[in-house]
């Protein structure tokens, strides 16, 4: 039983050299206008006239995001301009624009978010 402590401790710092450097190798996230199109494009409600204004309305979000826009004004105007009240569809393109447009941003919109309580 002894020499079985030595052979853990072993198998653990290989495991963690092994996870350290898959992180230290990670690249960075990138943008994916396909994945944003599919998904914002087959969910119903949004009604884009093409991938371009779709494209156009994430973009536009990711500005907002990276300006410092607050998470709740983005959901209202999200909600005003698809004549909306669903707070899960708004919040739902707002995710899929930092997600798949321009990840990041995400730590901003979710520092933006902090606090935010959905409109009743």
């Amino acid at each position: 039983m002894p020499i079985a402590a030595p052979r853990l401790l072993v198998a653990g710092a290989l495991a963690t050299l092994g996870t350290l450097s898959v992180l230290a190798t990670a690249q960075p996230a990138h943008a994916d206008d396909i994945g944003y199109l599919v998904n914002v494009t087959v969910r119903p409600g949004y009604n884009f006239p093409n991938a371009d204004a779709a494209l156009a309305y994430g973009h536009g979000l990711c500005d907002q995001i990276n300006s410092g826009v607050k998470y709740g004004q983005l959901v209202n105007t999200i909600k005003s301009d698809f004549s909306t009240t669903d707070e899960f569809q708004a919040s739902y393109l707002i995710s899929q624009s930092a997600q798949e447009l321009c990840p990041a941003a995400i730590w901003q919109l979710r520092q933006s978010a902090a606090g935010y309580v959905p409109s009743a």
